[in-house]
C-alpha cells in the first residue's frame, strides 16, 4: 500500500469511527432512551413498512407493534411490575421478537433461552433470578417437560402454538388483550442503566450463567451494527442464526429494525436452502458465525449462489482462510467482522474488509479504547505477571489474553457481570497495570499487527466452541458422570475442515466397566447436540497437577488419531447413533471430511 493508499485508509477509519460514535451518543446514558423507546420510534416513522418477510407474506411494523401491545398487557394482567422476569423458550419466529418487545414496554425483564437446552440445563436458566412466568413454543414442549423433572418451582406455565400438560394457552391469553400501545409511564421507573435482558453463556462452572444486557448494552448491540453495515429502509436482513444469541437476536435485529428494513427469519441455517432463500426474498444483508461460512464454501456450487442482492455480511468467527474465498465465490462486496460477547466490555469491528482481522485500534486512539492484550501461561491458563507482580502487555505478533478496562461511568466499558457475584468477580482481572485497576478477562487468545489490526486465535480455559457454540468441560463431564465412569477430563480437539473444536473425553473406568449404549442415550439426553462429545478416550489413569486438576495439553495436542495413539478411543458416530470404535479408516474419512460430523 503507497502513500496515498495508507491516507485513504486512516481517513475511512476515523471518519468511519466519528459516524459511529456520534449515533451511538443518541441511545447512551445520557439520552434517557431505553430499548422499547427506540423500537417504538421505528414503529412510528414506517408503520407500514414490512418488518417480516414470512413464506405467504408479510407482517408490517404496524402489526409487530399490536402484537407487542397486546403481549404488554398480557403482563400487566399477570400483576408483572418492572424488573420482574420472564422466561422465552422458543424457536426463531417473527413472534419472538414481539414478544421480547412487548414485555419490555412494561419494563419486564426477559430471559431468553437457549432452545437446543434440555434437563438440568434449562432447568438451571429457568430458575435464575425468580422467573414468574415461562413462554415455551409447543414444539419445545418435550425439552420443557424434561426440566421439570429436575425441578423449577412455580413458574407459571404459557404454551405458544401447540400444547403442553399443565399450561395455559398464550395464543388464547393474548386474543383477549387490547392491541393499543400502553402508556410509557408504566416504564417511568426503568433506567436505562437496568436489565432488560437475560443472555445465557457457559461458564468454568459447566453450567449456562445469566449475563445481564441493561437497555444501553442492547441498544449499542441493536445500533451499532446497524450504523457500520450502512443499514437503511430498503435493506432485507436474511436470519438464519439464533434468536435467543446476541449476535442474531441483538446485531442482527438491529440492523432492520433501526432503520425500518425488513428480517428474514429463517427457522435454523440450512446451506442447502441458503441461496435460494436469499434470491427468492431478496436479501441484501446476513448474519454469520464463522461455522456458518465454512459449511457454505464447502458446499455444492448452485447457480443461486452469485445471482443475489446481498451487499455485506456482519458477523464474527471467519477465519482468513475463508474469508477470501467465501467474498471471492459469492461476489459479496463487503464482509463486517466483529468481535464482542454478550457479558463482555470489549467490542471491535472490522470495518475495511482486512481478511481475517476482527478489528482495529491504531496507535494513536489506543487511549479512547479499552482493550489490551497480555501474556498468557498456557500451561497455568493464567495471565503471567512479571516479578513487580503486575500483568506483561503483548508486543506487536506476540499472542497473548484479550483483556478490557472496566469504567463504570462508561456504559461501553461496564462489566454489568452475571446473576452470579462469584461468577462476576471470576471474570475480573485486578491490579493488572497498577494498584487497583481492574480488567475483564475475555478467555480469548489473540494477536495484533503494528497497524493496530487485531486477530482472533482461540479460546483459553475449560470452555471450547464447537458448531459456533460455547462447550463447558465441567458440564459435559458431569454429563459423564454415570455408574461404571470414575473419571472424565474434557478438552476439545482439532477437526480437519470444522472452526473451533471437537468435545473429547478421556475416561477411567471401574472394573465393572460401562454399558456405552447407556451412556450414549444419557449423555444425548442430558446435553445440546453441540455439547455431546464426539470421542471417548479409555485410559488406565489421568494425569492430574500436584493439586488434582485434569493435565489437558498434552490430550489435545495428541487429538483423535487412532494410529498415534495407544489407549482406545470411541467415535460417536452419526450414522449409526452410538459410540463404535474408531479405527484408522474412520479416522481418514473424519479429515477428509468424506464423514461429516
Amino acid at each position: 500500500m503507497g502513500v496515498f493508499g495508507a491516507i485513504k485508509r486512516e481517513f475511512d477509519y476515523v471518519s468511519g469511527m466519528l459516524r459511529v460514535l456520534r449515533e451511538i451518543r443518541k441511545v447512551g446514558s445520557g439520552s434517557g432512551v431505553r430499548v422499547p423507546d427506540k423500537i417504538e420510534a421505528t414503529v412510528d416513522r414506517y408503520p407500514d413498512r414490512p418488518m417480516a418477510l414470512l413464506d405467504d407474506g408479510e407482517i408490517s411494523y404496524r402489526q409487530f407493534d399490536a402484537y407487542a401491545n397486546r403481549v404488554a398487557h398480557w403482563a400487566l394482567d399477570r400483576g408483572l411490575k418492572p424488573g420482574d422476569t420472564v422466561a422465552l423458550f422458543m424457536s426463531n419466529r417473527w413472534e419472538y421478537i414481539a414478544i421480547w418487545f412487548g414485555l419490555s414496554k412494561v419494563g419486564i425483564v426477559i430471559s431468553l433461552i437457549n432452545n437446543q437446552l434440555t434437563g438440568h440445563s434449562l432447568a438451571h436458566c429457568l430458575t435464575i433470578g425468580e422467573t414468574k412466568h415461562a413462554i415455551v413454543e409447543g414444539e419445545l414442549a418435550g425439552a420443557y417437560e424434561s426440566a421439570r423433572g429436575c425441578g423449577i418451582g412455580e413458574i407459571g406455565a404459557w404454551v405458544f402454538d401447540g400444547e403442553l400438560d399443565g399450561a395455559q394457552s398464550f395464543d388464547a391469553a393474548l386474543a383477549a388483550q387490547s392491541s393499543e400501545r400502553p402508556d410509557p409511564i408504566l416504564r417511568d421507573t426503568v433506567k436505562p442503566e437496568d436489565a432488560v435482558l437475560k443472555m445465557f453463556t457457559s461458564g468454568t462452572t459447566g453450567l449456562p450463567k445469566a449475563a445481564l444486557m441493561t437497555h444501553i448494552r442492547a441498544l449499542y448491540y441493536l445500533h451499532v451494527f446497524a450504523i457500520v453495515a450502512k443499514a437503511r429502509e430498503t435493506d432485507r436482513m436474511m436470519m438464519v442464526l439464533p434468536l435467543y444469541h446476541a449476535t442474531g437476536g441483538l446485531c442482527g435485529v438491529g440492523c432492520a429494525i433501526c432503520f425500518g428494513g425488513a428480517l428474514i427469519i429463517r427457522p435454523r441455517f440450512s446451506a442447502t436452502n441458503f441461496w435460494p432463500d436469499v434470491q427468492r426474498f431478496g436479501a441484501t444483508m446476513f448474519m454469520y458465525v464463522g461455522e456458518l461460512c465454512r459449511f457454505l464454501v464447502n458446499s455444492p456450487e448452485t447457480p443461486e449462489e452469485k445471482q443475489h442482492k446481498l451487499r455485506v455480511a456482519i458477523g464474527n468467527g471467519m477465519r482468513r482462510e475463508v474469508w477470501e474465498e467465501f467474498q471471492d465465490r459469492f461476489d459479496l462486496p463487503q464482509i463486517v467482522e466483529f468481535y464482542g460477547s454478550t457479558e463482555g466490555n470489549v467490542g471491535l469491528v472490522n470495518t475495511d474488509n482486512t481478511p481475517g482481522s476482527i478489528g482495529r485500534v491504531p496507535g494513536y486512539l489506543k487511549s479512547r479504547f479499552n482493550i489490551d492484550l497480555v501474556r498468557f501461561d498456557m500451561e497455568a491458563e493464567k495471565p503471567m505477571r512479571g516479578e513487580d507482580g503486575f500483568c506483561i502487555q503483548c508486543a506487536p505478533g506476540e499472542v497473548g489474553e484479550a483483556i478490557g478496562k472496566i469504567d463504570t461511568d462508561d456504559a461501553r466499558f461496564r462489566f454489568d457481570g452475571y446473576g452470579s457475584k462469584e461468577d462476576t468477580e471470576k471474570k475480573i482481572l485486578r491490579n493488572v497495570y497498577e494498584e487497583g485497576d481492574a480488567w475483564f478477562r475475555t478467555g480469548d487468545l489473540m494477536t495484533r499487527d503494528k497497524l493496530g489490526y487485531y486477530y482472533f486465535v482461540d479460546r483459553v480455559g475449560d470452555t471450547f466452541r464447537w458448531k459456533s457454540e460455547n462447550v463447558a468441560t465441567g458440564e459435559v463431564a458431569e454429563a459423564l458422570s454415570v455408574a461404571g465412569v470414575e473419571q472424565a477430563n474434557v478438552y476439545g480437539v482439532e477437526v480437519n475442515g470444522h472452526s473451533g473444536r471437537a468435545g473429547m473425553a478421556a475416561l477411567v473406568l471401574s472394573d465393572g466397566g460401562v454399558d456405552f449404549d447407556a451412556l450414549h442415550a444419557h449423555v444425548h439426553a442430558e446435553l445440546p447436540a453441540y455439547a455431546c462429545p464426539l470421542f471417548l478416550r479409555l485410559q488406565p489413569q489421568t494425569d492430574t497437577t500436584g493439586t488434582f486438576k485434569f493435565r489437558k495439553v498434552d490430550l489435545v495436542k495428541e487429538g483423535f488419531d487412532p494410529a498415534a495413539i495407544s489407549d482406545t478411543i470411541l467415535f460417536d458416530h452419526p450414522g449409526e447413533g452410538r459410540y463404535v470404535t474408531l479405527t484408522p479408516e474412520l479416522y481418514e474419512q473424519i479429515q477428509s471430511g468424506a464423514l461429516r460430523v
